[in-house]
């Protein structure tokens, strides 16, 4: 399939003639007639795979021309660099196209962006937190958007951006296309689904161009998370092998939680990301994995987003990953430019069935093999493996009848007065017979007539 094939117009087909393309992604090519008919879309796919492209040529293909000053397309995106780059692909493509795009976002004078917004756009591309601010001060209007776009929604929820959002969908209409993109699935990506999209059409691709052929995948049952980190300290003290392994784990507290237990053995070999390290020691510690200063590098799905590492010998899946989507994310870090690589999954009981879908989606099944006979088995567990036991007698919600009545005794005669404002202002009322309504002069002349 060809471009031409989408039923571009000749404005859309002349800008991406200069830019060279010719052949959508499989992105752009699943999504374009799902963005293009209005429905909710959620689009799964990898950066770099063209997703600016896949929401966008829809979006341009059918925005009429307008002179109205407020915007009628959203486009929400985590920090200010991709800001900057998403109007970038915006205005390649709107190269032969009469619209209007801005990028707002925080950290720059508001007041600049607040004269740029009140000359009137077509496209808006923010941060949440700018954008909500903008709006705020009402020199922003929403009432017009009729497309939001919610890109890397992964990497906004990762970064703390889930209550901005909701009061962002607060003030826009209530008739929109809801249109998001992530490189990842996770659990607050489809609990914010399942509370603003309606009934999404879902379009998942895997990791594009992943080689299968060039990754040897291997996988071990192990019950609980000692049993995997002795696994794992078994596997990486072959350091002829294992000469740079990524490892994967499922949240943040997991990835500290392991960090701690094999610098015990490997102390200077391994460096640690998540979202919650700061940005210094993010870059230091994949730049000290770049250079091979350390050999192993513990990080989340979203952190390890854009790692372009080469030589990756080993990624092994410490959890299993709950989405399929995420697997194919992990295993693309290894095996890259032809080069052979190697993956590893770790799979308690619970974890069989997100094992069986990954399977599902790859329609193929990774080989199992034994546990290795000097790897200890635990039977310590860790707070998240161990049963919760709810006592019979103690349930967590209180019943009606344990709710506390109304005081059994009498109130004293002191405590039954009511406050009538004072003895000294019923005093000079009565003295003076001040007036009932306001304004009504007569009211002392008459009482002294009489």
């Amino acid at each position: 399939m060809t471009f031409s094939d989408l039923k571009l117009n000749t404005p859309l087909l002349n800008a991406l003639d200069d830019l060279g393309f010719i052949t959508p992604t499989p992105i752009q090519e699943k999504a374009f007639n799902v963005v293009a008919s209005g429905k909710d879309t959620v689009g799964i796919a990898q950066t770099g795979t063209g997703k600016t492209f896949a929401y966008m040529l829809p979006i341009l293909k059918n925005l009429p021309f307008s002179r109205q000053e407020n915007p009628r397309v959203l486009v929400l995106v985590p920090t200010r660099e991709l800001v900057i780059q998403v109007v970038e692909e915006i205005e390649k493509l709107s190269k032969y196209i009469n619209n209007r795009v801005l990028g707002v976002y925080g950290g720059t004078n508001i007041n600049t962006q607040k004269q740029a917004v009140a000359e009137g756009l077509d496209i808006l591309v923010a941060t949440p937190g700018r954008l909500y601010d903008l709006a705020v001060s009402r020199v922003l209007q929403l009432k017009s958007i009729q497309k939001l776009v919610i890109d890397e929604v992964d990497v906004m929820l990762d970064l703390g951006f889930r209550h901005q959002l909701i009061n962002i969908f607060d003030i826009l209409p209530e008739r929109r296309q809801n249109i998001m993109f992530s490189a990842t699935m996770t659990h607050d990506v489809d609990a914010l689904l399942n509370d603003f999209f309606k009934t999404p059409e879902r379009i998942s691709i895997a990791v594009s161009g992943t080689p299968l052929d060039n990754i040897d995948q291997t996988r071990y049952n192990v019950p609980n998370f000692y049993t995997k980190v002795n696994l794992l300290v078994h596997l990486l003290n072959d350091t002829e092998t294992f000469n740079k392994v990524l490892i994967f784990v499922a949240y943040k507290r997991m990835a500290d939680r392991l960090f701690e237990k094999l610098e015990e053995v490997f102390h200077n070999e391994l460096c640690v990301i998540h979202s919650n390290k700061t940005q210094n020691y993010r870059l230091r510690s994949i730049e000290q994995f770049k250079e091979g200063q350390n050999r192993i590098l513990v990080a989340t799905d979203v952190m390890a987003r854009g790692l372009d590492i080469d030589n990756i010998s080993h990624v092994i899946n410490f959890d299993t990953p709950e989405f399929p989507e995420n697997y194919m994310h992990r295993i693309g870090r290894t095996g890259r430019a032809e080069r052979k690589g190697a993956s590893i999954v770790f799979s308690t009981e619970k974890e069989q069935e997100a094992l069986s879908r990954i399977e599902a989606l790859m329609q193929m099944e990774i080989p199992l093999i034994e546990l290795p006979e000097p790897v200890e088995i635990s039977t310590e567990l860790i707070e998240e493996e161990r049963p919760q036991i709810k006592e019979h007698y103690n349930p967590l919600k209180s019943k009606a009848e344990d709710v506390p009545g109304p005081a059994f005794h009498e109130k004293k005669t002191k405590n039954k007065k009511v406050n009538l404002g004072g003895s000294y202002r019923r005093e000079i009322t009565k003295k003076y017979k001040k007036p009932k309504t306001r304004g009504d002069k007569n009211y002392n002349r008459r009482n002294k007539k009489k």
